[in-house]
């Protein structure tokens, strides 16, 4: 709010220095609601939102599945491991198999399994959009995960949770369990570069996160509705820029001070 504030008397004084003319309308007399009345506008909203939901943001999530797992391939390292253990066993006890593995590498087929679907997922169509974009998010502690979510969010900022759920649905599959989006997301971690094995959503970099999600480019449907107001797209465009240049900077200054002071500490 007190950013929306700012910016307001900022923009008054640089784009619109004219005198406002006098604005004059007659507001109907203030009456109670009505149960009638309330149930019909909450089923308008309800059924607007609905609408959006399994329009807009269900076509964005079969895309988004779409982009993060094709090219596909197939040499699995984990599967390998089962499969072979699996004949060494039906060799060594001549019986029949029973899935049964031995000892020392029940632990190794999970991690393989793991890092292979992680590969895969980076080796994605999207992944490759996510990697193409992290050195530019990298600064204000985003991965590429989460460059493919904040570009999902042009459509609707609604999918940015959805596209966290379809990068993070072939990890959170861990033997016989199934963990939350929110628990798997906090546990995640670098597997790679200066920063392996570092938490990747820290409580620093979810601050850093939310910020730039909260103030970057509302989405499609505020564009239209910017160009159809103001009667030139100069100005719809200009919002994109300055609303994403906005959320850049006050991420970053909020994440390289807060990293700065835990470094002193």
């Amino acid at each position: 709010v007190l950013l929306a504030i700012g910016v307001a008397l900022l923009f008054k004084r640089v784009f619109f220095r004219s005198e406002s003319s006098p604005f004059v309308m007659e507001l109907p007399p203030y009456r109670m609601p009505t149960l009638r009345s309330t149930l019909k506008h909450m089923w308008s909203k309800g059924s607007q939102y609905l609408n959006k939901m399994g329009g807009v943001i269900l076509v964005a999530s079969i895309l988004l599945w779409t982009l993060s797992y094709f090219p596909r391939k197939t040499d699995n390292p984990g599967a390998k491991i089962e499969n072979q253990t699996k004949l060494k066993n039906v060799s060594a006890l001549n019986s029949p198999i029973d899935g049964t593995l031995n000892s020392d590498l029940k632990e190794t087929i999970p991690h393989q399994n793991g890092n292979f679907e992680m590969l895969q997922l980076e080796n994605s169509y999207i992944g490759r959009l996510g990697r193409f974009v992290e050195p530019v998010l990298a600064p204000l502690g985003f991965n590429w995960e989460m460059g493919v979510s904040l570009l999902s969010g042009i459509a609707a900022k609604e999918i940015i949770v959805s596209t966290l759920g379809v990068l993070h649905h072939e990890e959170i599959h861990k033997g016989k369990t199934l963990e939350g989006l929110s628990k798997k997301i906090q546990n995640e971690k670098y597997i790679s570069g200066k920063s392996k094995g570092n938490q990747i959503f820290t409580p620093l970099a979810t601050v850093s996160f939310l910020l730039f999600i909260l103030i970057y480019f509302p989405c499609i449907a505020v564009f239209a509705a910017v160009k159809k107001e103001s009667g030139s797209i100069k100005w719809a465009v200009f919002m994109v820029f300055y609303t994403t240049a906005l959320a850049y900077l006050i991420s970053f200054t909020v994440y390289q001070s807060g990293a700065f002071i835990m470094r002193l500490l």
